[in-house]
């Protein structure tokens, strides 16, 4: 993504901070630009709400998932299943 000097971002490139800082990826810079475009931007602080709610409800739900070796496993074992 083209970065400028500017403090004045598009709602784009807004967005594509506000997943970067959700992540703990966005540079300071980045940050204040981000907050200055959340002050006049109706549909920027939209998105931001929703992403922050998104990702308290990540963080929340405890999430767990298989590892991919025991994915295999299991598919294994199910080709040998509808194989007999």
């Amino acid at each position: 993504m083209k970065t400028s000097n500017s403090l004045f971002v598009s709602c784009e490139q807004a967005k594509y901070i506000c997943d970067k800082n959700q992540y703990g990826e966005a540079s300071f810079m980045e940050i204040i630009k981000l907050n200055i475009r959340l002050i006049y931007c109706k549909v920027t602080r939209a998105y931001s709400k929703r992403n922050t709610k998104l990702t308290k409800a990540m963080k929340k739900s405890n999430v767990q998932v298989l590892e991919s070796s025991m994915k295999e496993k299991m598919k294994e074992q199910l080709r040998k299943k509808l194989a007999e």
